[in-house]
C-alpha cells in the first residue's frame, strides 16, 4: 500500500528475547500518526463524487477503476473515514454467507423474520402510513372515512423482514461511498506529505521521519 510510504517510522526500546544489548531499538511504522484530508476540503461536497460499490469490489479495485492506481486504496478510505475495513466495507458474498451463519446458525435461521415493517398507506391520495417504519405483526390504522361518515380500520399493514434482508440492507448502505474527484487527488496528496512528517521539538524526535522512545533502562 503506497500510504505506508508516507508514514514516520518510530524507534522503542526493543523487549525482544534475543535483543543483544540494553541499548537495542525495535524500529516500527507509527501508525498512531493518521492522514487526513483537509477540514476545507472535507466539508466540500465539490471535491468529492457518489460511487456505489458493485459486487465484491475491494478498495484497491475501487481505485484502479477510478483513479488507474489500485494504490490509492488508502484514498478511497479516507475519503469515507474508514478506518475499519472488515466492519465499514461491504462483505464479499462468501464472507457476508460465513457471517450470517455464524451468527444465525443455520439457512432456516437466515430466512426467519427479524421483524415487521408497514406497507405504505394511503387514503384520497393522502399518505397516512409511510412505508418502511417499524411495526408490530398485526400493524393497522384506524382512520375517517368522510364519504362514509365513518371511521374504518386499514387492511393489515405489516410486512416481514427476513434476517436475510436486514443483514443485506445494511451492507447495501455500506455501498454507497464518496470518492474524491481525479482533479484534486494531488492537492490531497501534497496535504499528506505535509501531515506526516514529524516536526522538529520534543526528546523524541531525530528527523521528520523517525522520532525515538526514551530507553529508560539505560538509566536504572
Amino acid at each position: 500500500m503506497q500510504y505506508f510510504r508516507h508514514v514516520p517510522e518510530f524507534d522503542y526500546p526493543s523487549r525482544l528475547k534475543d535483543a543483544k544489548k540494553i541499548s537495542e531499538y525495535t524500529r516500527v511504522k507509527n501508525l498512531f500518526k493518521r492522514a487526513k484530508i483537509a477540514d476545507d476540503i472535507f466539508a466540500d461536497l465539490s471535491y468529492f463524487t457518489k460511487y456505489k460499490i458493485i459486487g465484491d469490489e475491494r478498495p484497491d479495485n475501487v481505485a484502479y477503476k477510478i483513479y488507474g492506481d489500485e494504490t490509492l486504496d488508502w484514498l478511497v478510505l479516507l475519503a469515507n473515514n474508514i478506518i475499519n475495513q472488515t466492519d465499514e466495507w461491504p462483505l464479499s458474498q462468501q464472507s457476508m454467507y460465513n457471517y450470517l451463519l455464524d451468527k444465525y446458525v443455520t439457512d432456516d435461521g437466515i430466512s426467519a423474520i427479524h421483524n415487521y415493517e408497514s406497507e405504505e398507506f394511503k387514503f384520497n391520495g393522502i399518505t397516512l402510513v409511510p412505508a418502511g417504519l417499524t411495526v408490530d405483526k398485526n400493524f393497522r390504522v384506524e382512520y375517517y372515512n368522510a364519504q362514509q361518515e365513518r371511521y374504518e380500520l386499514s387492511p393489515f399493514l405489516a410486512l416481514p423482514v427476513t434476517n436475510y434482508e436486514y443483514e443485506h440492507r445494511k451492507e447495501d448502505a455500506k455501498r454507497n461511498i464518496f470518492l474524491i474527484k481525479q482533479e484534486y487527488v494531488t492537492i490531497v496528496m501534497n496535504d499528506m506529505r505535509k501531515i506526516m512528517p514529524y516536526k522538529k521539538g520534543g526528546d523524541q524526535y531525530v528527523s521528520p521521519t523517525l522520532k525515538r522512545a526514551e530507553n529508560i533502562r539505560l538509566y536504572q
